[in-house]
């Protein structure tokens, strides 16, 4: 790996001026090959962010860099900023803000660099140390104040809570039960700090049974944790209340919730073995819903030119993606109190019936048999070997 050019690209990358976005809150997870139900590593993130066009796509390799796939704000047309992504040998990055571990008077211009970290690294690294080694060479400061996720065909997993100067490692070999969880806050900053609390233990209480039998699959955390709107302060799951209108507040899926994307690794590789793009390719799937995940269609994505399916790349008006644009219309009916136009958080309310009701027609009904269908036939196909790609 070539570090001085990493930090070359970096550190032009920190001297373009742009304006300063409003930092993505996330609920994350990654699970070890021994807490899954196929002795697959996952890595998930449902992605909360003010930019609401989410689009997917295939960054071929040149001059010696990996070729990867992953998910941009559809205004990146340059595609320079990876929210969540896979490459050819097997080495997978995301993230979620964190709001308790900068230390420092950087201002809000020189921050909010973690897209073009996560590229750098898609790029670059075959494994979780590699990503370490990165972090380690980037220029200070480093204009991240976030919560990396990493796996790697070898099966191993790490967060990095980092801020401009310093990480702070959580190795997935010392989670208890094999899990690792993270939202809007680091485990290292300062305590009380940060946001995401309540999503956190939310996302603890749903998988808690399956962490016990080491049952955890992609479709738990797409078809569940993202759909799911159990709120842990009060014990009660808002969908099974007689309640039509529920407040949106402290749910796994919010009205800003843009994807939810699992990657789904190997079983890992002997350390002797090589992570040959042949072999990888067609066993890593990223299992992606764009738009509101409680409305979203489930899309399986390769880690090749042809791995991308059309409906979720930028082919809509104005560069956004199909799949993305029919699940915002979708959350335009879940949210449709009529005295809630306000921008402000609490005048947003859910229609709990759009969502699931006695006649079986709300979209989570409707839309979880489909995507549970997918994950089957598709499955099906990479365990038989039948995904077959052209090199």
């Amino acid at each position: 790996m070539n570090y001085l050019s990493c930090k070359r690209i970096f550190f032009s990358l920190c001297c373009i001026a742009f304006s300063a976005i409003e930092a993505s809150p996330c609920t994350s997870a990654i699970v070890a090959a021994d807490a899954s139900a196929s002795g697959r590593p996952l890595l998930w993130k449902h992605r909360d962010t003010s930019n609401t066009d989410n689009v997917i796509d295939y960054i071929p390799g040149k001059d010696g860099e990996h070729s990867y796939v992953a998910l941009y704000n559809a205004t990146d047309t340059k595609r320079d900023e990876a929210w969540i992504g896979m490459n050819e040998v097997g080495f997978a990055v995301m993230n979620t803000a964190s709001y308790n571990i900068k230390d420092d008077k950087v201002p809000q211009s020189k921050m909010d660099r973690e897209g073009f970290v996560m590229s750098i690294a898609l790029r670059s690294c075959t494994t979780v140390d590699d990503f370490e080694a990165l972090l380690n060479s980037l220029p200070r400061p480093m204009g991240v104040e976030a919560n990396f996720g990493v796996i790697d065909a070898y099966g191993n997993g790490a967060f990095f809570e980092t801020n401009n100067h310093s990480y702070v490692k959580y190795d997935l070999s010392d989670a208890p039960g094999g899990v690792l969880i993270r939202t809007n806050y680091s485990h290292s900053g300062r305590k009380g700090e940060g946001y995401g609390y309540v999503r956190e233990a939310n996302a603890n209480h749903i998988l808690a049974p399956y962490i016990e039998e080491g049952g955890i699959t992609p479709e738990l955390l797409t078809e569940n944790l993202s759909r799911n709107f159990y709120h842990d302060v009060n014990k009660t799951d808002g969908l099974s209340s007689s309640t039509r209108w529920i407040v949106d507040e402290d749910y796994i899926p919010r009205y800003k919730s843009t994807a939810t994307v699992v990657i789904e690794g190997i079983q890992p590789l002997d350390l002797k073995d090589t992570p040959l793009p042949e072999f990888i390719i067609p066993e890593y799937i990223m299992w992606t819903g764009l738009g509101y995940p409680p409305c979203s269609e489930i899309v399986p994505v390769w880690c090749h030119a042809d791995g991308v399916d059309d409906e979720l790349k930028a082919i809509a008006a104005g560069g956004t993606s199909p799949k993305a644009n029919l699940a915002r219309s979708r959350r335009d009916i879940v949210f449709n109190y009529p005295q809630g136009k306000s921008k402000k958080r609490s005048s947003k309310y859910i229609d709990t019936r759009t969502l699931s009701n006695s006649d079986g027609t709300g979209f989570i009904q409707v839309l979880t048999p489909e995507n549970l269908e997918v994950y089957r036939l598709i499955k099906e196909k990479r365990d038989r070997k039948a995904i077959d790609f052209k090199y």
